[in-house]
Order: structure tokens, then sequence, then C-alpha cells
């Protein structure tokens, strides 16, 4: 489903990685390794087609993703480093403006009903500014309860700033879309459990 063919990274006069290679079938999990510095946010970006490599190429069911365009974006669905929510609007309208941003849509009935899963009941009307860090953070994931359409979801470092409860729901939304055949490649530094999913590791700063 997702392939990567010698793709390499330059940044300044160092080159992060190159020839780095990959496919990733769909039911998998792509777990990519190491220190900070190391390329991991700039592969990820690479894989959602919003960075240029140095060399190579990423495809998406045979084809270039840049050249793709919409076709590859409708199935796509990326949680970024950075929480992706904006201060003046309240997390529903977050959740709803983030899931339509990807073509998806979503009423309020359901983006509440994600928030809730996620921990924020009370704070669906909440401006985002007054929210914690943890709890921003989980307003851009509550789209992982919407998102099951996509089959492929890319996320950088999603567990950063979640208490050990919210990890646990967002592994437990990643196992279920591997699980139903979906695609994940995700970025992180924490300990990640996928009992009986197919994880590849791909460590990069060796």
């Amino acid at each position: 489903m997702l392939d990567a063919a010698s793709l390499e990274c330059v940044r300044g006069q160092r080159r992060l990685f190159h020839r780095l290679s990959f496919n990733l079938p769909s039911g998998h999990v792509l777990w990519v390794l190491g220190p900070n510095g190391s390329g991991k946010t700039s592969l990820i970006r690479m894989l959602c087609g919003l960075l240029r490599p140095d060399a190579g190429e990423v495809r998406w069911r045979g084809e270039e993703v840049r050249a793709s365009g919409d076709s590859f974006h409708a199935d796509l669905l990326y949680l970024g480093h950075a929480p992706a929510v904006k201060g003046d609007l309240t997390s529903l309208e977050n959740v709803r403006f983030g899931l339509a941003q990807t073509g998806l849509g979503a009423d309020a009935h359901e983006a509440e009903a994600a928030l809730n899963e996620f921990g924020l009941a009370g704070r669906e009307r909440l401006l985002a500014r007054f929210l914690s860090a943890g709890q921003q953070r989980r307003v851009g994931l509550s789209r992982l309860a919407l998102g099951r359409s996509k089959p492929l979801w890319i996320l950088d470092e999603p567990f950063t700033a979640l208490d050990s409860q919210a990890v646990e729901l967002v592994q437990s939304h990643l196992t279920r879309h591997v699980m139903g055949g979906g695609t994940v490649v995700l970025a992180s530094h924490h300990d990640i459990g996928f009992a009986g999913t197919p994880v590849q590791r791909l460590q990069l700063g060796a």
C-alpha cells in the first residue's frame, strides 16, 4: 500500500538519511524511531507529500504521492507533531474544522461523542487556548475516533503530553484501525504495545 524507494533527506550540510526504502502493506504498522534530529519528522512529512525528498519517491497504491494529489489525500489522516488546534475555536469547532480539512464531515453530536471518548466531556465549548497541553493534544487526537474511513493514518509523536490513560486509548484506536485492514505510520519515542499486530521498526540515526 505505502512504498518508499531510496529516499534521501539533506538538511544544511548534513545528510539525515539516504537509500531508505520500505514496503508497508495494509494491516501493518511502521514505527519510526530515532533520537532528536535524526529526521523522523522530515520522513513523516515526506510520506504525507508535504516535503519533497532530495532523492527517491513515496508511492501510495503504486502512484507517487505528490503526483496523485487529491486521490492520495482522500485516503490520508495526518496528525503532525503540534496539536493542530486553533486557540480561538472551541474544542468542538476544532474537531469539526480539522475533519473538514481532511474531507470528512462530522455533525456536532459525532464530534462531541469523540471528545467525550477522549476525556473532554464538559470542555466541548471551551476555547482551546484555555486547555492544557495534554487536553489540546486530546482534541487533535479525537479525530481518530471519526477517521476510520481513511485507510492511511500518519502520526508524528501522537503520545506527547498524554497521561497513561490517554496513551492506552490512542493505542486502542491504532490497533483497531490496523486490525480492520488500515495502515499506520507513526514516529514515537513511546514504548508502543501492538500485541498481535504486524509492526515494522525503522530506526533512523543508527
